[in-house]
């Protein structure tokens, strides 16, 4: 933490302000509203930028006033992005309410290089970081929030403008009441959620009694109590890395307060009653935000909020026996795969001929291998790559009810791994362990590794579950979705001790950068574990060794129809939701259940898939010396 003696005296405020900005003396007294909003201004920890446009965080709470009236801002309509309804809007421009109109700053929030950056430098250069106070009643309580506004947000989810808050609650309804007492709980903004501390707890920092300390993420703006690296996590605004950690120095904005009353409010703050957007107006989450006025926390500052609080924030390990690798790969991933959203929409020319070359090279694949005879059954046959999808299918399409059914376990599972997450990060709070920062950090990663086993283990056994009815339907016995489910635990220590052991030692060669390949060739060379678990006696070790010498007869040939064919059937239901976030208004509970029906349903199909490719693959092995020609089905073995 940086020294509290490089506090700015930003709230060191003259006569010539309005005097809804809180004064200093004696004349505070007249007012409780304004000397309780003083009392408890927030301190901001700002992330240091060494150098223009480096990492760091460049933006500083911002006074909404210097952007207003300026001539590099425009008004847009709601008709399309390009209605240009004036240049340099006003604070009493923007008092009508505009629903659905949008501010636009100079830049592009989807590639906004430096461009932002240099902007508010020039526009905010000499303005004090000004912070907005507003207080209301819910109940018996009384709500003291600060709202900071910021001119852009550069995080994985790009966008103009961006405002977020911290709240104070009290005890009682009347400002005087409270300048009594102290708060009784603090909320933080933290992208749509909110952490909660109660006051005087040991996270909770506190500068000269009475001022939260806030520590500012870096891009995001969202606020902690520490520094760290979060898990930030948002349904509509991205998942990724808030990182609060120094050198960084400290701010004290003015505070200036909003009347609770509507009309003095908008007398006071024209620009208060404005409904629409502060900034560009983009699909899905590079939007820009709207205004504290359009928050439901505005008005009902403790019900909006009750279930979007936690009581802590994990941090991501940065040390340990794995050492700072984990950290990296985990954000560098994300921050790459933001990217590459942002690209699709910005840049779609590149991305669709990117596209078109891997069509094009599938196209040439399906026109070079054999689809027919398909024959789903008998299954000990040798079959060309075409082949085995083809029989898949048909398998698939003459069972749909039984696969689908099997494909349905998922459900259940991800309702288990929800349960199991929760229960892990609850735990140490019902223990009374500290459970945020990083030790809620490795709290988290035990989490989701035993999450990651669980799911890898539904998924095992909804493989197993479809290898042993395409297996019963091959020998003409009746099969429905209970017996197959059954038969496909009847011998499970071989089966969940390989899958286990799989996924922790592709887990723990994952979170080191430089030992990815070997994760990637134990996936490849692990593939067939699920079929030869079923379908060959052995302990789990003798699963995984068998399963290794299989794939060394044809290792492309079985990487690209089970691994790769698994990870493409996995990666559909969160594609196809992504598209529906980008293009349609649809609610996200919608578009989870879509995601999640897609992928039911397409996890048996590479599971048929992978019993074709094991009895193949075993076949071969029998007939090594057999050289038939491989265009057509050769007697079974």
């Amino acid at each position: 933490m940086a020294s509290r003696g490089r506090i700015l005296l930003g709230g060191m405020i003259g006569g010539a302000f309005l005097p809804l900005v809180i004064p200093a003396g004696p004349a505070i007294a007249a007012d409780p509203g304004a000397e309780l909003a003083n009392r408890y201004a927030p301190v901001a920890v700002l992330v240091d930028q060494d150098e223009p446009c480096g990492p760091g965080e460049p933006y500083i709470p911002t006074d909404v006033d210097a952007i207003l009236g300026q001539d590099t801002v425009a008004l847009r309509g709601p008709w399309n992005n390009d209605d240009l309804v004036m240049i340099a809007p006003t604070a009493e421009d923007l008092s009508n309410g505009l629903f659905e109109y949008h501010l636009d700053f100079p830049g592009d929030a989807l590639d906004p290089g430096c461009a932002y950056e240099q902007w508010a430098d020039r526009l905010l250069a000499g303005t004090d970081p000004t912070v907005y106070a507003h207080i209301v009643t819910e109940g018996d309580q009384l709500a003291l929030q600060y709202w900071f506004f910021y001119p852009f947000n550069d995080y994985n989810n790009k966008h103009e403008g961006d405002w977020e808050w911290i709240q104070l609650n009290f005890a009682t309804t009347d400002a005087a009441e409270a300048l009594e007492q102290d708060p009784v709980q603090v909320a933080y903004s933290q992208h749509e959620g909110a952490e909660r501390a109660d006051w005087g707890d040991d996270k909770l920092e506190i500068v000269d009694d009475t001022h939260p300390v806030v520590h500012v993420a870096a891009g995001s703006h969202a606020n902690y109590y520490d520094e760290g690296l979060f898990l930030g996590r948002s349904s509509s605004q991205g998942v990724g890395c808030d990182d609060t950690r120094g050198p960084a120095h400290d701010v004290r904005p003015v505070a200036q307060l909003i009347p609770t009353s509507t009309e003095a409010a908008r007398d006071a703050f024209p620009w208060i009653a404005y409904e629409g957007r502060w900034g560009e107006r983009h699909e899905a989450f590079y939007n820009g935000p709207t205004g504290p006025n359009e928050k439901g926390i505005w008005k009902r500052p403790i019900s909006a909020v009750d279930d979007r609080l936690r009581s802590e924030a994990y941090a991501v390990p940065a040390g340990g026996v794995l050492g700072t690798g984990a950290t990296g790969f985990f954000c560098g991933a994300v921050e790459a795969g933001s990217d590459a959203l942002r690209r699709l929409v910005t840049e779609p020319a590149p991305v669709l001929i990117v596209m078109g070359l891997i069509i094009g090279f599938l196209a040439y694949a399906a026109l070079r291998t054999t689809w027919r005879p398909t024959a789903p059954l008998r299954l000990a046959h040798r079959r060309a790559w075409g082949q085995t999808y083809a029989a898949s299918a048909r398998m698939y399409l003459s069972r749909p009810a039984l696969f689908l059914g099997i494909g349905l376990v998922a459900i259940p599972v991800s309702i288990l791994v929800a349960a199991l997450h929760s229960g892990l990060l609850r735990a140490g709070s019902f223990a009374g362990f500290d459970t945020s920062g990083e030790s809620g950090g490795y709290r988290i990663s035990i989490a989701v590794l035993a999450g990651t086993i669980l799911t890898f283990l539904g998924i095992a056994v909804i493989h197993a579950a479809t290898i042993r009815a395409v297996t019963e339907i091959d020998a003409g016995r009746e099969i429905n979705i209970r017996r197959a489910l059954r038969l496909a635990v009847d011998r499970p220590r071989p089966l969940i001790g390989a899958v286990a052991i799989a996924v922790a030692s592709v887990t723990v060669f994952s979170l080191s950068v430089f030992l990815v390949p070997i994760a990637i060739w134990l996936v490849l060379r692990w593939a067939l574990l699920i079929p030869v678990a079923e379908l060959e006696p052995g302990t789990a070790i003798a699963t995984l060794r068998r399963s290794n010498s299989l794939v060394g007869r044809q290792p492309f040939k079985i990487a690209w129809l089970t691994v790769v064919t698994a990870l493409i059937a996995i990666a559909v239901g969160p594609i196809v939701g992504t598209l529906l976030i980008l293009g349609s208004d649809a609610p996200l509970e919608i578009i989870n259940i879509v995601a999640g029906v897609i992928y039911a349903f397409l996890i048996p199909f590479t599971g048929l898939t992978a019993a074709y490719v094991f009895y193949d693959t075993r076949v071969r092995e029998r007939l090594a010396d057999d050289a038939s020609d491989m265009k057509e089905l050769p007697a079974e073995a």
